[in-house]
């Protein structure tokens, strides 16, 4: 039988708000601890979580992000917690956000001789255009290089975003590919519902065009308003829902008054509105795994995306959806509507987007693969030491 590991994990986001790298990091700890690992998550808290966590969180010190203060920031570990990891006696750290909680993990562990794996989650370097602060991406990227070069590995979730990477002149040899899942139950076209179309004001006959996702400017609302905005005013059976809510979404329902604003969903509730869409629409150029694009795949609907690192290693041109450059808004428009005219087009490009996300994004599949470079991380410090 393999050895127990014990691993510290630290995250800027582990239960405070339910996003996408939270609610992966949680999925992985409930699966570690079937699977013979014991963790210790180490990331800020918000007085009102916004779900029961798995496995045992201790909390960092922590600010809000200024313009974002839904976010934290962590600071560097204290003396108290820095205790209570010592006692915990982790095999191996893992660090999934490269803030200061991130970089004195880093410390910590070489002052107890540990070897430390990296997991790449957040485009950082995209968000500061949103929020006028290009000024700080040498600085981003010099910081996000000390942690990463210093690592036994960096889990990155697609060959694209390696590529991006390397030519960021970060990392290299120590990169491993850590995609992710989808739950191949839960987002089915099965659960396509006319009931919920037609609660939402959805005609039989109406082609609806979905996105996924946080209403926030990094992921590229203003172009997303753009384009929705411009086929609410074109003829056709066309209609546009956005399937979230977030700090964008007061000027964005002024300025999409035909597009329905169906809310924050989870769970069932969103597979559901995934189903019972007909195309699905995402315009980020700031992801590094399209999560809510593979779900769309998995629930059978042909997807238009922004071409970039995110959805680059999902979307296959021509074949599941189509990748368009994230600065043609007009051939991102031409695409949707060729989509909406062709509902054969529609019906051939989502169910081979359902059998490619059945066929390559299993979790248990990519969850063992990932514990096995964890033990060899272990493994390959404990030699060299």
């Amino acid at each position: 039988m393999a050895e127990t590991l014990r691993l510290v994990l630290t995250t800027a986001n582990y239960n405070y708000i339910k996003d996408g790298v939270a609610l992966t990091l949680n999925r992985l700890v409930a699966w570690l601890g079937q699977h013979d690992v014991e963790v210790m998550v180490v990331a800020p808290q918000a007085k009102t979580p916004a779900f029961v966590h798995e496995g045992r969180l201790e909390a960092v010190r922590s600010f809000p992000i200024p313009f974002r203060g839904e976010y934290r920031i962590g600071l560097p570990i204290g003396p108290n917690l820095a205790a209570k990891i010592r006692a915990f006696n982790p095999h191996l750290f893992h660090i999934a956000s490269p803030e200061f909680t991130g970089h004195s993990a880093l410390r910590l562990a070489r002052d107890m001789e540990r070897p430390v794996v990296a997991s790449y989650h957040t485009r950082f370097d995209t968000y500061l255009q949103y929020y006028h602060l290009d000024f700080l991406r040498a600085a981003l990227n010099r910081s996000e290089r000390a942690l990463y070069d210093n690592c036994e590995h960096l889990y990155v979730p697609s060959f694209s975003m390696m590529d991006e990477l390397r030519a960021a002149g970060m990392a290299g040899d120590n990169m491993r590919l850590w995609a992710r899942g989808v739950d191949h139950e839960r987002f089915t076209p099965a659960k396509r519902s006319r009931d919920w179309r037609q609660a939402h004001g959805i005609a039989d006959d109406d082609v609806l065009i979905a996105y996924a996702g946080r209403l926030v400017a990094e992921k590229n609302m203003a172009l997303m308003s753009r384009v929705f905005s411009a086929l609410d005013a074109k003829p056709g059976p066309q209609r546009t829902i956005l399937l979230g809510d977030g700090p964008e979404a007061g000027w964005m329902r002024k300025a999409m008054p035909n597009t329905v604003f169906a809310g924050f969903l989870h769970g069932d509730d969103l597979a559901t509105a995934y189903a019972s869409s007909d195309i699905f629409f995402f315009p980020s150029i700031s992801e590094t795994f399209g999560n809510v694009t593979l779900e769309a795949m998995a629930s059978g609907l042909p997807a238009v995306t922004a071409d970039a690192a995110g959805s680059r290693s999902l979307v296959r041109e021509g074949e599941t959806g189509f990748l368009v450059d994230a600065s043609r808004e007009d051939i991102m428009i031409d695409r949707l509507t060729q989509l909406v005219a062709d509902p054969q087009m529609r019906s051939r490009f989502g169910a081979r987007a359902r059998d490619v996300a059945l066929a390559e994004y299993d979790w248990d599949k990519i969850f063992s693969g990932l514990l096995a470079d964890y033990r060899e991380a272990v493994a390959g410090f404990r030699t060299r030491g």
